[in-house]
């Protein structure tokens, strides 16, 4: 059986998480996806270097694509746009909507080489407003969502030092992408398909901005203490750390029938202060201390034991190495190792993490090297060894 996108060609001149990964998924599943550079390489494809002049990202974010180098602004690269829009499905460039007018890759200029083409963009604050011209990472989402606020402790506000809003935003624009080609299959109308950083982060944090502006509990940062229920923290161990999350009713019983009675303690059943979870939430250090206490004298590994038997919601504190090592994540097989020339060993790039029962992605290729394929992408649009050679020595691929 074919792949599901396997008749779907997608140009991506995506940098960094955003619209590479977005690339990336349709990528997994059998779109033909050409990665689009500049000649001496995009800026995403160094930082964090683990060999082969790459770095850790741009090798997740550029699995089972094909690569070319392009200077899209000058002349004869504005052709070369032309004609691999005119032979494409999806664009996606993830630019700010001046660079994409500069470069000739906004939805109108790229339409009128294709009327149905889908064009993918997103931005980090999104198309109008009075920020809208400005330019922004993933922590810029953080920051404005509320979610950066919330965490840390009240006068020490801590990002994640993961990327979520870039995923987040990737894996939206992915879903969009799959439902414009839906649509077109329809219609036969093509669109634009547009993100914002700002706007995914919102979403997600929407729950704590819905009960600001209904209930106004003006709530502020409580480390890793969670605020609506209890027992739900990051709790030590005796050579470790768990973290540990109570929320409803019934968890709640598993949890204080675990608990050995000690002298001092309220009725963690029947004291009127911990009826709902958000009176737990509101007494959450009195019941963290009990919880605290408790996995003191107990091994990280014999705490998560415990409390998984007990169906409670518990994991270790792992490391980057100790997550790697771990036999859950490699009962997964999620980290696949994929070989990249000049990497002192293969690197274990994830896949993307979904299980259907029919539809299974492509066997994994690894990422190219810069232009990799350029040559042969040229030459499936006609252009010959000499005019290929003419492009390169005037620095146009």
């Amino acid at each position: 059986m074919s792949p599901l996108l396997h008749d779907i060609r997608v140009l991506d001149f995506g940098r960094y998480i955003a619209g590479p990964y977005c690339a990336a998924m349709l990528a997994e599943y059998g779109a033909d996806v050409i990665r689009i550079e500049k000649r001496d390489g995009s800026e995403d494809r160094f930082p964090g270097q683990v060999g082969g002049g790459v770095g850790a990202l741009f090798l997740q974010m550029n699995r089972n694509k094909r690569s070319m180098t392009l200077d899209p602004a000058s002349p004869d690269g504005r052709e070369i746009v032309a004609q691999l829009v005119k032979s494409a499905d999806v664009v996606i460039a993830n630019l700010p909507e001046a660079a994409l007018k500069a470069m000739g890759l906004d939805y109108e200029t790229l339409r009128g080489y294709r009327a149905d083409i889908i064009v993918v963009t997103n931005t980090a604050f999104g198309t109008t407003g009075p920020m809208s011209h400005q330019v922004g990472f993933d922590g810029v989402g953080q920051v404005m969502s509320g979610a950066v606020y919330m965490t840390g402790q009240p006068d020490e506000p801590y990002r994640a030092i993961v990327n979520w809003v870039d995923f987040a935003t990737a894996t939206h624009c992915a879903f969009g992408t799959l439902a414009a080609l839906m649509q077109r299959a329809k219609t036969g109308e093509g669109q634009l398909v547009s993100g914002a950083l700002l706007a995914t982060a919102l979403a997600i944090n929407n729950g704590a901005l819905i009960e600001q502006a209904v209930a106004k509990p003006n709530r502020v940062p409580t480390g890793n203490r969670g605020q609506i229920s209890a027992p739900a923290d990051i709790f030590r161990t005796r050579d470790g750390f768990v973290l540990v999350s109570v929320v409803g009713q019934p968890l709640y019983k598993r949890w204080a029938r675990l608990m050995e009675p000690e002298a001092g303690d309220p009725d963690w059943l029947l004291d009127p202060r911990f009826a709902t979870d958000d009176q737990r939430g509101a007494h959450g250090e009195l019941i963290g201390a009990r919880m605290r206490r408790w996995c003191a004298t107990r091994d990280r590994d014999d705490v998560v034991r415990i409390l998984g038997d007990a169906m409670i919601p518990c994991g270790p504190v792992l490391s980057p190495q100790q997550a790697l090592d771990h036999p859950q994540v490699a009962a997964l097989g999620l980290l696949q190792d994929t070989d990249y020339p000049g990497l002192p060993s293969p690197a274990p790039i994830a896949a993307v993490p979904l299980w259907m029962s029919a539809t299974k992605p492509v066997e994994r290729r690894r990422p190219p090297t810069l232009g990799e394929h350029t040559d042969a992408i040229l030459a499936d649009l006609g252009y010959d060894e000499g005019q290929i050679a003419d492009l390169r020595a005037r620095s146009v691929v």
